[in-house]
């Protein structure tokens, strides 16, 4: 049963995303695994002559610097992560496009920072770029420009970068490949541990699964790649994390065979509009909400009106996203505003219908139309 969902989900798959760890990519004195980005770049070339769009998000720039700047360990401070970034992205693509080469291929480098989405233009100028590269023969190469990143432009680690560059295209399969088989049901080095193949549906309690131990020159551990995958299938796509050291697992999984951990797809398919909205702009404020605005929302698709607004948090301005927080506090929605914060606070608990028509320059009667508006299938954290 299990390798026919499998098989669909590969089959339907417009796009695949491959997200590659650090680990993956190096040996354990840090130099890069040549060998296994060569038989990287084979597999990625195989998916692309099945007539597959495929985007690699690839991280190892700071673990490449490292290297050839002889350090013995991860910088700590900024500046030295930035040397290390910028000294070897250039060697990282480089072996990247002489791996290509040798398929026909080229590697065209994008390296973005979270503004690069949370800018409605520029995260447009980035879709529609890596759409024109499909056109050629060419595989995207994307990571984070860590040479310029500071911690209000960070993504954080790369699996929130492919899951944004996963909703990003749309119609994708996001694979994970990390140094680790897949989620286990207990502790990855037990004996007693078992991999679980398949997540049918998302459960907080599959956090407790993840260690936060990080592998040996990577960023993010488990608990990073479910929350990456969470966002991923909560937009309607799926996700498998699997192992990268493991010979052929591109081959692997897009033969439809078992291998790693399967996240299926939530609910609906969210359009791409949305999915800005919910997964990629940082909330700018809060509104809270009583409980028949909650109702209205949630059960009925209408638009957000000010009479239900309870409460409003935060500095923003016309057009920026908020969250929509229940009685309880809960996250449950996101949308974009129709008035700044000030503005808001002054119309909450109002009907606009009631007020004199002089009162202010009101040209919206919603607060946050329905249009513009993600209802989460299940409470955001």
């Amino acid at each position: 049963m299990q390798s026919l969902i499998r098989q669909e989900i590969v089959q339907t798959a417009r796009t695949v995303v491959i997200k590659v760890g650090t680990s993956v990519l190096s040996n354990d004195d840090d130099s890069l695994d040549v060998s296994r980005i060569a038989a990287l770049t084979e597999q990625l070339y195989r998916i692309r002559q099945t007539g597959r769009r495929v985007v690699l998000v690839s991280s190892g720039a700071v673990g490449a610097g490292m290297g050839l700047l002889n350090l013995d360990q991860r910088p700590s401070d900024l500046p030295h992560l930035q040397a290390a970034a910028a000294a070897g992205q250039a060697h990282l693509i480089r072996l990247y496009n002489d791996c290509l080469e040798v398929h026909g291929y080229r590697a065209a480098q994008l390296l973005l920072t979270a503004n690069d989405f949370r800018n409605r233009e520029r995260y447009l100028n980035v879709r529609n770029t890596v759409n024109t590269l499909f056109e050629f023969s060419i595989i995207p190469i994307i990571n984070e420009n860590d040479t310029v990143s500071i911690a209000e432009i960070q993504f954080g680690d790369n699996d929130h970068l492919a899951a944004m560059v996963s909703n990003l295209l749309g119609d994708s399969l996001l694979i994970i490949l990390s140094v680790i088989d897949g989620l286990f049901d207990g502790d990855p080095d037990s004996s007693e541990s078992q991999i679980i193949p398949l997540v049918e549906r998302w459960d907080d309690d599959l956090l407790a699964l993840a260690s936060d131990s990080k592998s040996q020159g990577g960023k993010g551990g488990m608990r990073s790649k479910l929350q990456a995958a969470r966002k991923v299938t909560d937009v309607g796509e799926n996700v498998i994390i699997a192992n990268g050291r493991q010979a052929g697992v591109l081959d692997e999984i897009m033969a439809g065979n078992e291998v790693g951990t399967l996240f299926l797809a939530q609910g609906r398919n969210v359009p791409a509009w949305k999915r800005w909205i919910g997964y990629t702009v940082e909330p700018q404020g809060k509104l809270r909400v009583d409980a028949g605005a909650h109702q209205a929302l949630v059960g009925s698709g209408r638009s957000l009106l000010a009479i239900g607004i309870t409460g409003v948090e935060g500095e923003f301005g016309r057009g920026d996203v908020v969250s929509l927080l229940d009685e309880a506090g809960k996250e449950f929605a996101r949308g974009l505003t129709n008035y700044d914060s000030h503005t808001t606070a002054n119309l909450k608990g109002k009907r606009l219908a009631d007020l004199p028509p002089d009162s202010a320059n009101l040209p919206y009667a919603e607060i946050i139309h329905r249009d513009n508006l993600l209802v989460f299938e299940h409470e955001a954290e």
